[in-house]
């Protein structure tokens, strides 16, 4: 797991125009200015209503909602390691546990940078059944628009006209000053009550995974769960 305490000093996101490359679109994105509470350890259990409670963005999830087990994934879209979750691990653990109605899987953002932010505005604009479609995309081709020199713009771009945006809807999406600012309180929320502070991080029905997160891992705690009566 990426660890941000000491990957990005004091992460936070701001409201203002990004300074890097995506400014250059008008994207509003996030910054290093004001500090987050950053934990080295985080609690092994966290309380499960508080981390079922409702917040300003609706949860991205797949599974049924009577699932025995809820899996909530924090994840950052430049997050090297939550790639690898996603399109290694994820398709797995779907297939053993969410496809067959034991878990239900929800993931939410905890973008570590600016571009992380921009890429996570824009699965939010996709809207509807498009949304989870779009993260597993973004992860898929990550080193297409992560990790390339240049603006990255064109790239998010390329992607998200496969998801039914226009060069409108995509420069709308990318100024929308509330849903960063719900994507900012949702980041804040999971580092300050949660202690998250690494990407990607789990909680199991409110237990967090201590492990690399392997299907062998998730089996270990999965599985007494779903034994438990």
């Amino acid at each position: 797991m990426k660890d941000t305490s000491t990957a990005l000093g004091a992460p936070t996101l701001t409201r203002r125009l990004a300074v890097f490359s995506l400014a250059a679109a008008g994207v509003l994105a996030i910054s290093a200015t004001d500090s987050f509470a950053q934990k080295k350890t985080g609690p092994a259990e966290v309380s499960v209503e508080e981390l079922m409670k409702p917040t300003e963005l609706e949860d991205v999830s797949v599974g049924s909602k009577d699932a025995k087990v809820t899996i909530v994934e924090y994840a950052s879209m430049t997050c090297g390691h939550c790639q690898k979750f996603a399109t290694s691990v994820f398709p797995q653990l779907k297939t053993k546990y969410i496809d067959t109605g034991k878990v239900r899987f929800i993931s939410r953002e905890f973008p570590l940078d600016n571009l992380a932010a921009a890429a996570s505005m824009l699965t939010r604009c996709a809207g509807g059944d498009k949304v989870f479609p779009m993260v597993e995309t973004l992860f898929e081709k990550q080193a297409d628009w992560a990790f390339t020199s240049g603006n990255p713009v064109p790239k998010l771009f390329d992607i998200a006209k496969q998801a039914g945006f226009t060069q409108e809807s995509f420069d709308k999406c990318l100024t929308d000053q509330k849903l960063l600012d719900n994507i900012t309180n949702g980041r804040k929320r999971a580092s300050e009550v949660f202690g998250v502070n690494a990407t990607p991080t789990f909680f199991i029905n409110g237990k967090r995974l201590m492990e690399t997160p392997t299907l062998e891992a998730f089996d270990k705690v999965i599985e007494p769960m779903l034994a438990a009566k």
